[in-house]
């Protein structure tokens, strides 16, 4: 611990555009209880919810954020470093441990989680990949393997396929043997083939209903498609899931999930919804898989911490590729 039990964060007190909410300050370093652990953070990587939660969109999730303010002072969501102190009745792991995991409060050079929220780093997986696993890695996992139920065989269409959700989604896909087709704009199609994918389509310049082909499972990853156009390339006895989506500040595509929901049980066609759940099994999957080579994290761009807006409305804005990495 440092002399002046101080630490650098990125302050997040109001919502708004990340560069005019969210600000670099000296605060102090948390405490710890029996059952938490102090990180010092080396590597923290950024989401569209790091966006979402900077801005408070959509209005409909403000009872999650906060309603007039931000419910967490500090932001961040997901990071990898090493054990610095460890409570009374931790026993997973000890001080100087290289650890990955998620929790509030990521983006300062400390984070105190309980012991349940983290997990040993592989010694070949490097802090800034491992804290790109955790929020993208969950949803992708949870999207492909448990909503999809992607088998060996099936042919997958996975539509924002070069993102930070999209790059681990392709790769688990490919692991489980499926046949994936990868949608993205012209500049990432050369990320997507490279990730795994037997086949790509450039949104650019074509739709997805324009091959003839028809797919098992449909990931669609914060688009905006019209259902009807999804179901039309989705076989009769398929799987669509919706992992967020685009759209008005209010709910932000939140409706067509809605419908798709409710249309559902109506059709022979299974159309799902994702709302990702952080938990220790998933986490130990995703660095089983990282440690294996199966999952590479795609790290195309780094940021220092005092940059974090910056690398938040990076993503915000749609221009990522792969995961974006703030170095603490």
């Amino acid at each position: 611990m440092n002399e002046t039990n101080t630490m650098r964060a990125i302050i997040h007190e109001a919502f708004g555009a990340p560069d005019e909410v969210l600000r670099l300050a000296e605060v102090a370093i948390p405490t710890i209880g029996r059952d938490e652990v102090l990180v010092r953070v080396r590597a923290t990587a950024v989401a569209k919810g790091d966006w979402l939660i900077a801005t408070g969109l959509p209005y409909v999730a403000r009872p999650s954020y906060g309603i007039r303010t931000p419910r967490h002072r500090i932001a961040g969501l997901e990071f990898a470093g090493v054990v610095e102190a460890i409570g009374d009745s931790v026993t997973r792991v000890t001080i100087g441990d290289e650890v990955v995991g998620w929790g509030n409060q990521a983006l300062a050079e400390r984070v105190a989680v309980p012991e349940t929220q983290l997990a040993v780093k592989p010694a070949d997986v490097g802090f800034e990949a491992a804290a790109a696993l955790p929020v993208s890695g969950f949803a992708a996992l949870q999207a492909v393997r448990d909503q999809g139920g992607v088998a060996a065989g099936d042919r997958v269409l996975i539509l924002g396929a070069s993102g930070g959700v999209g790059s681990f989604a392709v790769q688990i896909a490919k692991a489980l043997g499926a046949e994936v087709t990868g949608v993205a704009s012209t500049r990432n199609l050369d990320l997507v083939g490279e990730l795994g994918a037997d086949h790509v389509i450039d949104y650019t310049r074509e739709h997805v209903d324009g091959h003839g082909q028809r797919y098992d499972v449909i990931i669609d990853i914060a688009g905006n498609r019209p259902l009807r156009q999804l179901r039309r390339v989705l076989r009769t006895d398929g799987t669509l899931v919706i992992v967020g989506g685009s759209g008005g500040p209010a709910t932000m595509g939140f409706g067509r999930t809605i419908r798709a929901t409710l249309l559902s049980p109506f059709v022979r066609q299974r159309l799902r919804a994702l709302i990702s759940k952080p938990n220790l099994a998933d986490l130990e999957t995703l660095i089983e898989l990282a440690a294996r080579g199966v999952l590479t994290p795609r790290v195309d761009a780094m940021y220092p911490l005092p940059e974090a807006a910056a690398a938040i409305e990076l993503v915000g804005a749609g221009r990522s590729r792969g995961k974006t990495v703030v170095t603490v």
